[in-house]
């Protein structure tokens, strides 16, 4: 684990916190020594008892702030935590994180993730652990065949709180909130909040103290933004020409499964070593892939958004949005894979001409610029095809184009494309957002040769 230790703090220590005196010590070995600003901000308030909404960058230490806290309680409280995460990797690396703090007072843990053997969760469960982590499905399932008992909850986390408040989680959550006590502490950390998830959790909360150490939404500080205006035929050779350029770790986003399935086999073609993860994986090929991703087995990692939501890889060089995402929110947490332990990262986007609207989205929301990169004149060609099990659809019967003359979707093999067939994500359509459908002009109307002109701002972005 590598939750970062003293990104931007340079006052108080944590001994100068009211944290018991064994949790001191574990932390202490573990080399924390000052807070970062969340932490410092965080900690008083929940050990307190207050509810707490709490924004940070990613990167800066959350899952430290609402743990330390958390754990201190239920030992006062004689009582349990339930902390729900909206992946299995994210429930995870929350639960090591506990555990390398907790495991020398004798903290017990169960982790109940889908994808994983039901058996040993419900093992987990009968020893009587004092924090349980999970996603929402899985928690469902357990309460469902009577195997998890939630009446002696005390603190009730919800990190990634928007992504977990979202409308496609809501119901689960709510079942979820339904089974807890009312009289209970709620906190909800993240690295956006937008203002309508915040009312839906204010709802649910006590008189919520709202913490916030940067504004919702704002990107890791050390990273720098690059842009890229490409054709659907070019994507793949800009990034293997990407690769080319930088030698380090690189963590690559596709929208969809089936474009990460292809884009890794790809990689792989060109002679990196590469995994993909997504939810077509199981939870041991995540696993391995994560791992491998970790320890340097593999240099380039292959992703949907399942990855973007809180996993800590140390020392990853450059994100590149193969894909520009969905939400907005997601570009925050995408890029905020680097940047992290006061280390700089470089962020790299590429983005069709029709996806003006979305870029001007993410500009809007981090309140930054994407200054726009010339796509190189000779990109290098794509190797032969090898991996061909990458080209699989899985059984959908799906072949992925885009026909960049009529702006659709289509099959077939591109003859400029080495052979490969591509993936851009959903077809373009018109944006419902406020300013999605303005009129053709250069990006942002800044001058003239720092911005190509993009064309219909519409953008292809459903809700998840």
């Amino acid at each position: 684990m590598t939750e970062d230790k003293e990104i931007g703090s340079t006052g108080p220590l944590f001994t100068e916190l009211a944290i018991a005196p064994k949790l001191q010590a574990a932390i202490s070995c573990l080399g924390f020594t000052k807070p970062t600003p969340i932490q410092l901000k965080a900690i008083p308030l929940a050990l307190e008892g207050h509810d707490l909404i709490g924004i940070a960058q990613t990167g800066t230490g959350k899952t430290l702030a609402f743990g330390l806290p958390m754990v201190q309680r239920i030992a006062q409280l004689k009582a349990r935590a339930l902390v729900v995460a909206p992946t299995r990797e994210l429930a995870q690396q929350i639960e090591e994180m506990l555990m390398c703090f907790g495991k020398s007072i004798g903290l017990r843990t169960a982790v109940l993730i889908g994808g994983a053997a039901i058996g040993p969760q419900k093992k987990a469960l009968f020893a009587n652990p004092h924090v349980i982590v999970g996603t929402p499905g899985r928690i469902i399932d357990h309460l469902e065949q009577r195997t998890l008992d939630l009446t002696k909850v005390k603190v009730l986390v919800l990190d990634e709180a928007d992504r977990m408040l979202d409308m496609g989680f809501l119901p689960q959550i709510k079942r979820i909130l339904q089974s807890v006590p009312s009289d209970r502490q709620t906190l909800l950390f993240s690295a956006t909040m937008p203002e309508a998830v915040t009312r839906i959790a204010e709802r649910w909360m006590k008189n919520p103290q709202r913490i916030e150490v940067a504004p919702a939404g704002t990107p890791a500080e050390l990273v720098e933004h690059q842009l890229y205006v490409v054709r659907p035929d070019q994507k793949l050779r800009l990034l293997r020409w990407l690769l080319d350029q930088y030698k380090g770790t690189a963590l690559v986003f596709t929208r969809t499964r089936y474009a990460a399935k292809r884009v890794c086999g790809v990689v792989r073609d060109m002679g990196h070593t590469a995994a993909e993860i997504h939810s077509d994986r199981s939870q041991i090929q995540r696993k391995e892939a994560l791992d491998g991703f970790k320890s340097g087995k593999y240099r380039i990692l292959v992703a949907t958004d399942i990855a973007a939501r809180g996993i800590d890889v140390f020392g990853i060089e450059l994100v590149i949005n193969y894909d520009t995402p969905e939400n907005p929110e997601d570009y925050i947490h995408r890029i905020g894979r680097t940047g992290r332990a006061g280390q700089k990262g470089k962020a790299i986007t590429m983005a069709m001409p029709d996806q003006g609207g979305e870029v001007r989205d993410i500009e809007h929301l981090a309140g930054i610029y994407l200054p726009v990169n010339n796509v190189p004149d000779a990109l290098p060609d794509l190797p032969p095809r090898r991996h061909a099990e990458h080209d699989s659809d899985g059984g959908s019967g799906r072949r992925f184009g885009h026909d960049r003359d009529r702006g659709h979707s289509s099959g077939g093999h591109r003859p400029d494309a080495g052979g490969y067939t591509f993936y851009e994500g959903e077809p373009s359509r018109p944006s419902h957002r406020p300013g999605g459908n303005r009129a053709r002009r250069p990006f942002g109307g800044r001058p003239s040769g720092g911005r190509p002109t993009f064309g219909r701002s519409g953008g292809a972005r459903r809700r998840r």
